[in-house]
Parts: structure tokens; C-alpha cells; sequence
């Protein structure tokens, strides 16, 4: 039920495709992880569709943008302070501290997840099958390599979740694959 209602913000705000899969990714990410602690995957997942509903239309404004339009509009709509609370934690500039499960969740595979989808998309199959661990280690190496992407952030993440870095991005990888063809990562045609 939350993951359908996402889903329609997501369409009615976010108009560009890669945004949307970024979006996509993350909530597979949750999703994952809720499984794995036996949290309600459903609403893990809405929080990773929503985490960046405003960020086409209002991008790191600090207290005027992103995340700060979009849970406004989404508290304005129902949507509980858990997923409230979450999406805010997730900007380090937000003044929201990241403590329960999901607010650290989300920290942790955000960054993370856009990464591991460039590092699918520069292999020659396209394909999350063919990215492993080592793959991902050797990427985050080279600074030049999706240079936007926070590696501090991905390694306090694992941090904060008290999980060792390599079972953070081979956890990732297994929730993408779980989720390829609608990321568009199931490989070249």
C-alpha cells in the first residue's frame, strides 16, 4: 500500500528516468534490508521511492530545497513522521540525526546503490550480474570514476550501521540483481 502510493509521487515529481531508477534502487536496496531484519519492507521501500522527491525541483537548497519541500508535502498528505524522519536524516545538512534502523538504512545504501548501478553500466554487459565486490572496490578507488558520488559518505554509512563495508556493497549488488530488469540492468540486448 505505501509502495503504490510512492510510486504515484514518484511519476507526478520526478520526470527524469535516471532519478527514477536512482529512486528505484534505493527502495530495492531497503526493501532488502527490511527483509533481512524482518522490518515491514513495504514501508522501507516507499521511503527509499520518496528519499529524493524534490531533489529534480528543488535541489540541496539547504533549509529551502531538498529534502525539506518534499516531506513537507508529504506530511501535508498523511505520510507518517517514520518516513518523515528517514528521508530527512538522509541529508547530513538537515539537522535530523540518523538513529533508528531505517534512517541509518537509508544513509547507507543511498550513495552506495548509485554507485554500484555506474559500476553495472560501465561493464561491457551492462549487467548488475557481472559486478562483484571486487569490482566495486576497485571503482571506488579511482577518484575520476562517478566522481559525484560521496565515498566518504558510502563508508560512513557502513559505519553507522556497524556493518563492514564489503557486506554493505555485496548486500547491495544482491538487491540489484533482485530488481535488473526494471533498473535496466539485466544487461545489452
Amino acid at each position: 500500500m505505501h509502495t503504490e502510493h510512492a510510486e504515484a509521487l514518484l511519476r507526478e515529481w520526478i520526470e527524469s528516468e535516471s532519478l527514477r531508477k536512482h529512486c528505484y534502487a534505493v527502495a530495492a536496496s531497503l526493501r532488502h534490508f527490511a527483509r533481512l531484519q524482518g522490518a515491514d519492507d513495504d514501508l522501507w521501500g516507499a521511503v527509499g521511492l520518496l528519499h529524493d522527491l524534490d531533489y529534480e525541483r528543488h535541489p540541496n537548497l539547504e533549509q529551502g530545497g531538498h529534502p525539506f519541500v518534499g516531506v513537507a508535502h508529504l506530511r501535508a498528505n498523511g505520510w507518517g513522521e517514520e518516513v518523515c524522519r528517514a528521508i530527512l536524516s538522509h541529508a547530513d545538512y538537515s539537522g535530523v540525526t540518523r538513529e533508528s534502523a531505517l534512517e541509518k538504512t537509508l544513509y547507507a545504501v543511498d550513495e552506495l546503490s548509485g554507485f554500484v548501478t555506474a559500476v553495472a553500466l560501465v561493464r561491457p554487459s551492462k549487467s548488475i550480474h557481472d559486478v562483484d565486490l571486487a569490482s566495486v572496490r576497485k571503482k571506488m578507488k579511482d577518484k575520476a570514476f562517478a566522481r559525484a558520488i560521496n565515498r566518504e559518505d558510502i563508508v560512513r554509512g557502513a559505519a553507522e550501521l556497524n556493518m563492514p563495508l564489503d557486506q554493505l556493497i555485496e548486500q547491495v549488488i544482491a538487491a540489484l540483481r533482485g530488481e535488473a530488469e526494471r533498473l535496466g540492468l539485466a544487461g545489452a540486448a
